[in-house]
């Protein structure tokens, strides 16, 4: 883009900081903004500071919410003993989709990850420590994904949960639906067998 515009270069450069979002791929979408009218412009950033300047974290779950608590942590008919722990909030709407988990959430904005610097500090663990402290909760369901960060995370916070008796179980993980076992790597092939179920 070395003979674009400079406020054309610093807006591809500002969505090329995005997760996913490659250079090429930011260039595109700085082209569009451009071909939109003025007006089209002006609510396309007006919805981005809207949006980070109303949306904050729910005060039990950590979801984002625009008010104290979340949809779901302000809902009575849902199972506050049951609490699954997610890394994002679009991993709580990835449970959503399913119609079949009733309990309620907690996110920690990320996973423990000592090659880039994320401790316990850096991710929202005290917070649900403090919940289950207040008692009431029966049992935490450990859902951050199949990955080194992920299941490194999930088994520091178990261990931390263990000593207030609280249930602590992991997602089961294995083949998915469609899936051919020639294509599977070993990891998911372990955990398929380990997670076999009685017929």
């Amino acid at each position: 883009m070395s003979n674009t515009a400079l406020p054309l270069v610093l807006l591809a450069e500002q969505f090329a900081r995005l997760p996913g979002i490659g250079m090429k791929t930011a260039q595109r979408l700085a082209y569009y903004v451009m071909t939109m009218s003025d007006e089209e412009a002006r609510k396309f950033a007006e919805a981005i500071i809207n949006a980070h300047d109303k949306v904050t974290y729910c005060s039990v779950c950590e979801n984002f919410t625009e008010n104290e608590l979340c949809p779901i942590c302000d809902d009575d008919r849902r199972n506050h003993g049951i609490v699954c722990v997610v890394e994002s909030p679009k991993d709580i709407a990835a449970f959503e989709r399913t119609n079949e988990y009733n309990g309620v959430y907690h996110v920690l904005h990320g996973l423990l990850s000592p090659i880039d610097g994320i401790s316990p500090e850096d991710i929202r663990i005290k917070e649900l420590l403090a919940r289950i402290q207040k008692g009431g909760i029966e049992e935490v369901i450990m859902a951050t994904n199949p990955t080194v960060e992920g299941e490194a995370t999930a088994m520091y916070i178990s261990k931390l949960i263990k000593p207030f008796g609280t249930k602590v179980t992991r997602l089961a993980f294995g083949l998915p639906v469609g899936g051919m076992l020639e294509y599977a790597d070993s990891v998911t092939l372990y955990r398929a067998l380990q997670n076999r179920n009685e017929m």
